[in-house]
């Protein structure tokens, strides 16, 4: 029965996911990337040319399997701090994406788990949930909180690099996918960019920002492996 249950919920994701992909991210008006100037442009990972984007590997070289990927088929694993584990679909392992401005990520959360404060700097996300209940919000620059519990079946869309983040509010585990308008949106987590960067943000700065003591920015840092609580 199971097996009957997990079945029939992959074919509707796939359809969805297809559909969705279809209608909305690979129309050129709404993708964050430049339109492709060829049928094909497979990115060529161990090029050594700098450019905004990868270059295209010889068409010659470029097969069938440049276009199908299996890397979602397995959650990654959830067993870290924030009970997330992030499959990724985008160029880097997806070399066909490569001009085509859409990217695809499953996340699993662990019961209770979560998805950190973060933004994507080049790309709107929208995110359809699978299995599990999902909190999902996001912040506008005038400091409005939208959010919602999302159930599977349901889809969501968060604006291009606006502050958003999401939490396994069910009582099993959560897979959704995300799905992104570039082939490489970028993500800039909140927690990590102000108390694990390299180099560090010094401590008065965050004190003044968050109204509060160095000492409790020490203690957050120390969280984060930064430094050492004298």
């Amino acid at each position: 029965m199971a097996a009957k249950f997990s079945i029939k919920t992959t074919s509707s994701f796939f359809l969805v996911l297809c559909s969705f992909g279809i209608l909305f991210f690979s129309l050129s008006c709404f993708s964050a990337d430049p339109d492709p100037l060829q049928d094909i442009c497979v990115a060529d990972l161990n090029s050594t040319i700098i450019m905004n984007g990868f270059p295209c590997k010889p068409v010659s070289q470029v097969t069938s399997d440049d276009f199908f990927f299996s890397g979602l088929m397995n959650g990654a694993s959830t067993d870290n701090p924030d009970g997330q584990g992030v499959s990724r679909g985008d160029v880097t392992t997806f070399p066909g994406l490569n001009t085509q401005g859409l990217a695809v990520n499953r996340v699993d959360l662990a019961r209770g788990g979560i998805i950190p404060l973060h933004t994507h700097p080049r790309a709107s996300e929208s995110n359809f949930v699978i299995e599990g209940e999902v909190l999902f919000g996001f912040i506008t620059t005038t400091d409005v909180l939208y959010t919602k519990v999302m159930k599977p079946g349901e889809l969501s869309i968060i604006p291009r690099g606006l502050v958003h983040f999401a939490a396994n509010v069910g009582p099993q585990k959560a897979v959704l996918l995300a799905i992104f308008n570039s082939q490489r949106p970028g993500t800039a987590r909140i927690p990590s960019n102000l108390f694990a960067s390299n180099p560090e943000i010094p401590n008065d700065i965050l004190a003044k920002n968050f109204r509060v003591d160095e000492k409790i920015i020490a203690i957050i840092k120390s969280k984060f492996g930064n430094v050492q609580i004298s």
